[in-house]
Parts: structure tokens; C-alpha cells; sequence
């Protein structure tokens, strides 16, 4: 279809992207909690519980929820862990004065910035969340590695996305139900298609799950896995920071 190709082309150029997906979520920032609600059925909050196990917190931690929309991962993550510090990062600033007017169970610091450029110094934090952000940023590679650089030795990145299907069959029909779906919701929503039209195009050019794992291995991750969610549908790459 026509939206299709023009988003398509939109975000093919890395510096394009960036603008492209700044401006969408600019747009639904003040009903992407609803939408995730609507969209997974409510699944989201448990996949979102599953990251924050895998991350195995602990007290006195320092938390980077990056990506961070709303910030679900970094107040999961202060309810289920007392005693650690959490920062919430995002590339739009909409997404993050939402975030910050939502009640929580204790403070989080808001800063707008982007995943290829994280604004502090290396070996800051002890764990990198990401919940639906992998797909969004302008360059994989290379924010894989800045993460990398903002870990402590021995830190883990845990990221929650959309993935690909093993099954070829399940993956096309997959698609086709994601193509259907989502101009369903952007137009009873937000009265705009276009709005999450994003997500089956952005899934189309993103490698799923075990090109993101092949990518954090060759960023320098160590004891990287996955954890397949709905048949691989949904899927949660992890991956540590040598500690040496």
C-alpha cells in the first residue's frame, strides 16, 4: 500500500528515521499506555515482569530504562527493587512529560537523549532496560555498542521487542494480522492510521531476535540469550558486559 511504502522509505535513512520516529511518538505520546493496553491485551505488563527478572535487580543498583516512553520498566523495576537508583531515557521529550505526571512508587530522573548518544560517562549503570525500543533506534549497531560503553563491567542489557517467528507460516500470518490491526487502532485511537502502521514496517526491517542476539555478540556482549514469547512474536534479548 501507499502508507506503507511512504513509512517505508522514511525510515530506510538512519537520520531520517531519527526525525520520523521522534515526530510519531511525539503524536501518540498521550495514549501510548492505552494503546499497549488495547494492542497486547494486557500482555505487555507480564512480558514487561519477565524483563525485570531476567535483569535480576538488586538494592543499591543503578537502572537506565532507555527508551523508556512512560517509564513501565523503570517503576517496575523501583516496586519490585527498593533501594535502587533509576534513570529514564527517551529520545521524545512528549513521551517523557507523560511519564513524569504518571504516580510512582519512588523518584526517576527524566532526560531526553538518544541511544547513540547517551549523555554520561562510561561504566554508569549496573542494568539497561528496553521495552519496545530496539526497533526505533536510527542505527542498532552502533547503540548496541554505546550502550555497551554505559554498562558497569559485569552489567546486563535486557530488551523487550517484537520478533520474528520461527515459523515462516506463522511469521507471514503474523504480519498480516499486524498490518490489519494496527491501522484498526491508530484510526479508533488517534484517528490516524499512520500512527502504528510503524510497527509491522519497522518489524519488516528489523532482524528479529537472533540478528539482535548475533549484534550484541558482536558488539562485545558475553552470556547472551533469548527468551521467546507468543511462539517468538514477542521475544527478550539479554546480554552481559565482560566483567574483565
Amino acid at each position: 500500500m501507499k502508507l506503507d511504502r511512504q513509512i517505508g522509505s522514511r525510515i530506510e535513512d538512519p537520520t531520517e528515521k531519527r526525525v520520523y520516529v521522534r515526530r510519531l511518538f511525539a503524536g501518540i505520546a498521550g495514549r501510548y499506555d492505552l494503546t499497549n493496553d488495547v494492542m497486547s491485551l494486557g500482555l505487555h505488563r507480564r512480558w514487561k515482569r519477565k524483563v525485570l527478572g531476567i535483569a535480576a535487580l538488586a538494592p543499591g543498583q543503578r537502572v537506565l530504562d532507555l527508551a523508556a516512553g512512560t517509564g513501565d520498566l523503570g517503576r517496575g523495576a523501583l516496586l519490585g527493587t527498593p533501594g535502587i537508583d533509576v534513570v529514564a531515557v527517551d529520545l521524545t521529550p512528549e513521551m517523557l512529560r507523560v511519564g513524569a505526571e504518571r504516580p510512582g512508587p519512588g523518584p526517576i530522573g527524566w532526560v531526553a537523549g538518544d541511544a547513540l548518544e547517551l549523555p554520561f560517562p562510561p561504566s554508569t549503570f549496573d542494568r539497561v532496560l528496553i521495552g519496545y525500543g530496539l526497533r526505533n533506534f536510527a542505527d542498532l549497531d552502533g547503540s548496541l555498542v554505546e550502550i555497551l560503553r554505559c554498562l558497569r563491567p559485569g552489567g546486563r542489557l535486557v530488551a523487550l521487542d517484537f520478533g520474528h517467528p520461527r515459523s515462516g507460516a506463522l511469521r507471514k500470518a503474523y504480519l498480516g494480522y499486524l498490518d490489519v490491526s494496527t491501522r484498526a487502532v491508530g484510526w479508533v485511537l488517534h484517528r490516524d492510521a499512520e500512527s502504528y502502521v510503524y510497527i509491522p514496517e519497522s518489524l519488516r526491517r528489523f532482524p528479529g531476535q537472533m540478528g539482535v542476539l548475533r549484534s550484541m555478540e558482536g558488539a562485545g556482549y558475553e552470556f547472551c540469550g533469548i527468551a521467546d514469547l507468543l511462539g517468538g512474536a514477542m521475544a527478550i534479548n539479554f546480554g552481559d558486559r565482560p566483567s574483565a
